[in-house]
């Protein structure tokens, strides 16, 4: 179940409070750290999200893996999410704090899909181009569909370009398909 207000009140204060410790950083990359962890691994996300599994359970499953690998603000922190039993909304609290640590560094994340992996000198061009573009710091995603024939598709916040082959193909199909012109013998 999503609750964005839950997950983002959750992630404001962990922020908030990381501001006030000047941890931010820190946690920031615990955090990091945490997510690829339950990315990674879909029976630790089922076992956290199981209603059945008692909570004394995943505390202790928690605790050894990851007891001295988390900073103890961020460890204490999502304890405290394990006791209140907000499993289901540790991927979205780690979203909403990314957000905000994206929004104070001035971060903003750009997604480019191509029919073919960018070279990396293509892929710093593009990066200088955003970053000239939108005076911030640009992370950027690539995601490879061949459906795309040729072009790119660049997508970043509410910002949208698609210069692919497949939309100027579909667009000219569009106006073919609404020509009025007859040919008459």
């Amino acid at each position: 179940m999503k609750n964005p207000k839950l997950s983002g009140r959750y992630a404001k204060a962990l922020f908030d409070f990381a501001k006030e410790k000047n941890q931010v950083e820190e946690v920031n990359g615990d955090l990091q750290l945490f997510a690829g962890t339950l990315k990674e691994n879909r029976e630790l996300q089922v076992l956290l999200r199981n209603p059945v599994v008692p909570c004394n359970q995943k505390h202790r499953i928690f605790e050894s893996i990851f007891n001295g690998t988390l900073r103890d603000t961020t460890y204490q922190f999502l304890e405290v999410l394990l006791k209140k039993r907000r499993e289901p909304a540790l991927d979205n609290i780690c979203d909403e704090f990314f957000k905000l640590y994206n929004a104070e560094h001035n971060i903003r994340t750009a997604t480019i899909v191509t029919a073919s992996p960018l070279s990396e000198p293509l892929k710093e061009k593009i990066v200088a181009m955003l970053t000239e573009q939108t005076h911030a710091t640009i992370k950027l995603q690539e995601q490879v569909d061949p459906a795309l024939i040729g072009g790119f598709v660049i997508k970043m916040d509410d910002f949208f370009l698609d210069s692919s082959i497949h939309t100027k193909i579909n667009k000219l199909r569009q106006e073919f398909s609404q020509n009025s012109f007859q040919v008459q013998f």
